[in-house]
């Protein structure tokens, strides 16, 4: 850890940090970057470095996509073709040295580092410049450190906890105790908070605001069980009066949605800067995408229909039209047999080997890739959070920015502490409500158990947020990844569907075995979960190795 802690950072050309030293030669300021020395002599150099820290949290380990929008496929709802390290740990086949996981851990502590060499050196310009700006850049880089380090423990479990930069002599370093980096990581974010403001001119636009120091605060103490900080933590975003819900859910994940008060915190890309490669990843053969991240048929059988009830009890509940009459956010979210994907008909039944091109005027009808090509969507269906046509013809440098916390989220955060509390006021309802209605689903009524009420808030993280990367810290932190993940990934029957509805459990879980021809399911993959070990990732075996200090996670 050492290696990414320190040298990672001297390959950022942050910091050379050497032993004392007799010979005065060797004692100079490097001529090739700036030493921890001279570091920082002005405000440009500090915005910079804080530039850097921001830069840093959105690495790319697989597929040029940013790791928020990768998690989900380690999941029950989502999977990656591809035979990666991902797969592996989706199937439950990954040890100490899958590089992913060696990736998130590298890269999250090279981010820590950079945070760590702003702290250690950001009080040499106190007083040399202006106040207010110098407390929010000493912010923002709190609030960096303590958003990857709430990564780090929602992954990993106890990590060690660095908070300066280290000398040689330090390399040794266990790890803290979970309850340590809880109390430190709200600590953090309470202070960050105080400096932030609530929002930025447009040219500021992307960095940490004080409702992404509270939001964050408000996710982390509801990962952890502290029902009363994550309600008061997301009451406080919401008192802010600032954010609110956007009109058009769909339009979030585009770039008409971008500059919407729903976003609290987002990667910002820019063509000539940075960018990812998510729609080239997600969409359909038609569209020249890949399909190489896709949803399972339990992700489209978890979407209620649009009377409230789940697709084993609605009226509304067709198999023959299975579509039909289904919570928008399903259409919203993922592309699904009959719809219009990117300007053509998707169909994924294996028999039409054709279908719409819409693209032309007239429509056209075209050799079907979603249904004859060998690696169309094996699933069936397809993504369509963060596909936006402007990227029809460069898919791989997408500008959209990839967002970490948003307004719904943190309503929903509120009601869920609040429910596990069991404080279930009106307010709770409110909460769930705000965010049903903006589809135009129908309310929750009054008068539920708590029961009735984790199940409903459960459900509507599962509808919101799929395809954004919470869906892997959700399953754990229920204690419900062992009844989700094992056993068989499925997706659509290829040449039918299903004769009835699955029975949908309490989570939104769908349970197949009820079905008659549920054989005919293609089945994707076929997954272990092992309760003992599975819900941590393993630290990384070159780690343990170097740092005798730290010990490994059971199971690895």
């Amino acid at each position: 850890m050492l290696k990414y802690i320190k040298y990672g950072m001297l390959a950022a050309g942050l910091i050379l940090t050497l032993p004392a030293c007799n010979d005065h030669y060797l004692e100079r300021y490097p001529l090739e970057g700036p030493s921890a020395e001279s570091f920082f002599s002005n405000e440009s150099e500090l915005l910079l470095a804080v530039n850097g820290a921001y830069k840093a949290m959105t690495y790319t380990p697989s597929d040029g996509m940013p790791v928020p929008l990768l998690l989900d496929v380690v999941t029950d709802i989502s999977w990656d073709r591809n035979n990666s390290a991902w797969q592996q740990i989706g199937k439950g086949s990954h040890d100490s040295n899958n590089s992913f996981v060696v990736s998130v851990w590298k890269e999250s502590y090279k981010t820590i580092a950079r945070c760590n060499f702003i702290l250690d050196n950001i009080d040499k310009l106190q007083g040399k410049m202006d106040a207010a700006l110098f407390a929010r850049y000493k912010a923002e880089t709190r609030f960096v450190r303590a958003y990857t380090y709430h990564y780090l423990v929602s992954l990993f479990g106890e990590v060690p906890l660095v908070t300066h930069v280290l000398a040689l002599s330090e390399a040794q370093i266990p790890k803290s105790p979970k309850a340590e980096l809880v109390t430190f990581m709200l600590d953090e974010l309470d202070q960050a908070a105080k400096d932030l403001p609530v929002s930025y001119d447009a040219k500021n636009n992307g960095r940490a605001t004080k409702g992404a120091a509270l939001a964050t605060k408000a996710r982390f103490a509801l990962y952890n069980e502290k029902w009363d900080i994550a309600a008061s933590a997301a009451k406080a975003v919401m008192d802010l009066n600032y954010h609110k819900l956007h009109t058009n859910f769909g339009e979030l994940f585009s770039y008409k949605g971008q500059t919407a008060t729903e976003i609290i915190f987002a990667f910002q890309y820019l063509k000539g800067t940075q960018t990812h490669a998510t729609p080239q990843n997600l969409l359909s053969r038609n569209a020249q995408g890949a399909s190489n991240k896709v949803p399972g048929q339990c992700m489209v059988d978890s979407y209620e229909c649009t009377d409230g009830l789940s697709i084993d009890k609605s009226p509304l509940y067709n198999p023959k039209d299975p579509f039909k009459n289904r919570d928008p956010r399903l259409d919203f979210t993922m592309a699904v047999p009959g719809s219009n994907y990117f300007n053509f008909k998707f169909e994924t039944h294996k028999d039409s080997v054709k279908t719409w091109n819409y693209n032309t005027t007239p429509a056209t009808r075209i050799d079907n890739q979603d249904a004859i090509h060998a690696f169309a969507t094996y699933t069936g269906y397809c993504w369509r959070k963060y596909t936006d046509m402007t990227d029809k013809d460069d898919r791989s440098n997408s500008e959209i920015n990839a967002i970490l916390i948003r307004y719904a989220e943190v309503l929903l955060i509120y009601a869920e502490a609040k429910i596990e509390a069991n404080q279930l006021d009106q307010s709770v309802y409110d909460a769930i409500n705000a965010v049903r209605q903006r589809v135009n689903m129908p309310a929750i009524k009054t008068g539920q158990s708590q029961a009735a009420l984790r199940s409903a808030v459960r459900k509507e993280r599962k509808y919101e947020l799929a395809n954004e990367g919470l869906r892997l810290f959700d399953i754990r932190r229920w204690k419900i990844a062992d009844k989700v993940m094992p056993g068989n990934f499925l997706g659509r029957i290829p040449k039918g569907l299903l004769a009835t509805a699955p029975k949908i459990d309490e989570n939104g879980t769908p349970d197949y075995s009820v079905v008659p021809n549920r054989a005919d399911m293609r089945v994707v993959e076929v997954r272990v979960f092992n309760t003992n070990r599975d819900y941590l990732w393993p630290i990384p075996n070159i780690e343990t190795v170097t740092n005798k200090a730290l010990t490994q996670n059971p199971g690895y």
